[in-house]
């Protein structure tokens, strides 16, 4: 499978560059995949399409505010540090994007807030990749609090505007709660308490994974044989609890529903040989192509992803190829808004 049959031309003016006020004004396109129907909704109509014992799947990660402004020793010039993930929470490993990187080397220390936060570089993993040690004596908790007071939410690049504090907010889900991931669980940006409450009321179960969702949703795709693709590993956490409600959920052959492309290829990162789910708690880089027949999700909710992206990729997959090509055809001609802050698709 080559990357070019999942290019299509895309208007930058439909890339989203701000949220709508209200979360769950968003549009939403439901797609048939059994028909190819395709309907025009809104994404509060959601609970119209989900039936009592039906079950959704989200993902409840929180956006780490992961780009930390500083100094380097000995000058006084402003350096950048992406936080990209947690490598050992013991000794405050951390891998990382910097700026400028070449004068960021092995051995420097950088120097954050009123240098209450200090980081080694300890190792070069890419051109701007770096390797960090921060020098912290206290707990994992109390140094992510530091890193909530110190950092800055990271905006996308494809979101031509600069970070504004409506971001700080509006780049998390209502429900987030471990941190760490770099990019949001976009399709969960919609989700109101009062949404969710009235699902809860008609007897939709709502339940939660943990992945921590790194650039591998947004980064640009840079081999055209597909066979070839590589994405950087997440942590990822699916408790008991999840498994026991979707599993009943497949038993009784009720719909379980992802939110999320990442959280649908999560969930297929744990099934047991007679098509259940398990618990799981590791790291994962599971890449799913066409074709892939998905075992635990029969419906998905979804953002409108840019071309040639890893989760356009994933719906093209679920839904199938031609469909999906046809389907983003109607969401450009009816201007949806795409990317993070843009608009849904449900698939059922």
């Amino acid at each position: 499978m080559k990357l070019s049959a999942f290019n299509f031309t895309l208007p930058s003016n439909l890339i989203a560059s701000y949220p709508l006020d209200n979360r769950e004004d968003a549009r939403l396109m439901v797609v048939h995949k059994k028909t190819g129907k395709i309907e025009h909704k809104k994404f509060n109509d959601l609970i119209d399409y989900l039936q009592e014992d039906d079950t959704i799947v989200l993902n409840d990660t929180k956006v780490l505010p992961a780009k930390l402004y500083g100094s380097k020793d000995q000058t006084v010039a402003e350096i950048e540090v992406f936080l990209l993930r947690e490598l050992e929470s013991t000794e405050h490993l951390w891998d990382t994007l910097v700026e400028p990187a070449r004068k960021i080397r092995v051995g420097n220390k950088l120097f954050f807030g009123n240098n209450e936060l200090v980081a080694e570089v300890l190792d070069n993993t890419t051109s701007r990749g770096r390797t960090l040690k921060f020098l912290f004596n206290g707990t994992t908790p109390e140094l992510y609090e530091i890193i909530e007071r110190l950092g800055h939410m990271p905006l996308p690049t494809q979101i031509q505007r600069p970070y504004e504090q409506i971001d700080q907010e509006r780049l998390q889900t209502i429900y987030a709660k471990p941190i760490g991931a770099v990019v949001p669980a976009a399709s969960g940006l919609h989700f109101t308490k009062q949404l969710l409450k009235r699902l809860e009321l008609k007897g939709v179960q709502s339940t939660y994974i943990t992945l921590h969702i790194t650039l591998n949703a947004i980064k640009t795709i840079e081999v055209e044989d597909l066979a070839k693709y590589k994405v950087s590993s997440e942590m990822l956490h699916i408790p008991e609890q999840t498994v026991l409600t979707v599993n009943n959920g497949l038993n009784t052959d009720r719909r379980i529903c992802a939110i999320g492309s990442a959280t649908a290829t999560a969930l297929e990162n744990s099934v047991s040989v007679d098509g259940r789910l398990k618990t799981f708690n590791d790291w994962t880089n599971k890449v799913i192509l066409p074709p892939y027949d998905f075992k635990i999700c029969n419906s998905l909710v979804t953002n409108f992803h840019l071309p040639e992206s890893f989760p356009f990729i994933i719906v093209s997959t679920f839904l199938g190829h031609e469909l999906t090509k046809e389907a983003y055809q109607v969401a450009i001609e009816e201007k949806y808004r795409f990317f993070i802050y843009g608009d849904a698709m449900l698939i059922i």
